[in-house]
């Protein structure tokens, strides 16, 4: 693999991802060092290259990304992933709001914990089926206004930290969100019901557990049989906003 050494320092976000555009027309891996919150880092590439980020970025990392592999040895900012349609982000830590906004497909995996509204706007179409593991908690409005797409909560370390915030799931009429443990109704919005977990579930949870396992090489044991299964209760939830003809 070809890969060349991007010293960062305090180079506008504009000129990096317009570097980054043009080395991946040559090659196959970008490592960035000293990145000091630079903004919308891989957006809109298309190529098949990995992004090996030292340093923390800034928002809106591989945002309308649509292939590359992101690996951040580091926390990461607010909106990762915004309206990304392929590809792969995968966070050695914490990350902050959104995560996943509008996402459209490809997968990210965040080793700790998320602030609110992951997964807001999430959704899927054919065989585009966005997925966002959390290794530690979420904050409020997980799985927000979500249409489609999969998030699954691990809730690794999280000792005194809840394992999910308040309203998750408000005006989710898609998709599917899995936690290891159970969300009380009072932090439920109203349109996320529970179901009952199968092993067609407990199977698509393995899998995903496996890479998580893989990325951050976690050896401990997660139980599969201690997860819960929510969905929207209704597709449609506002059909009552419109005129009927």
């Amino acid at each position: 693999m070809k890969n060349i050494n991007i010293d960062v320092g305090l180079r506008t976000a504009y000129d990096l991802n317009k570097e980054i555009k043009k080395q991946s027309e040559y090659f196959d891996s970008v490592t960035l060092k000293n990145v000091y919150g630079q903004r919308f880092i891989g957006c809109g590439v298309s190529k098949n290259i990995k992004i090996k980020i030292y340093g923390v970025p800034g928002n809106d990392l591989g945002a309308y990304m649509d292939g590359p592999e992101i690996e951040v040895f580091t926390n990461a900012q607010d909106a990762i992933g915004n309206t990304m349609n392929k590809g792969n982000i995968v966070v050695h830590g914490s990350c902050g709001d959104t995560a996943g906004y509008a996402m459209r497909g490809g997968e990210i995996f965040i080793e700790g914990n998320v602030g609110y509204r992951v997964g807001i706007h999430m959704k899927e179409y054919l065989d585009m089926k966005p997925v966002i593991v959390i290794g530690g908690s979420a904050g409020d409005f997980l799985g927000e206004y979500m249409a489609g797409g999969l998030i699954i909560l691990l809730g690794i370390n999280i000792k005194n930290k809840e394992l999910v915030g308040k309203f998750c799931g408000t005006g989710i009429h898609g998709g599917v969100i899995y936690v290891n443990g159970t969300i009380e109704k009072n932090k439920r919005g109203k349109e996320l019901k529970e179901l009952k977990i199968d092993q067609k579930d407990k199977d698509i949870i393995s899998n995903y557990i496996k890479k998580y396992k893989k990325y951050f090489k976690y050896d401990n044991e997660i139980n599969v049989d201690k997860f819960s299964k929510y969905m929207a209760s209704d597709t449609n939830p506002y059909k009552n906003m419109y005129v009927k003809y």
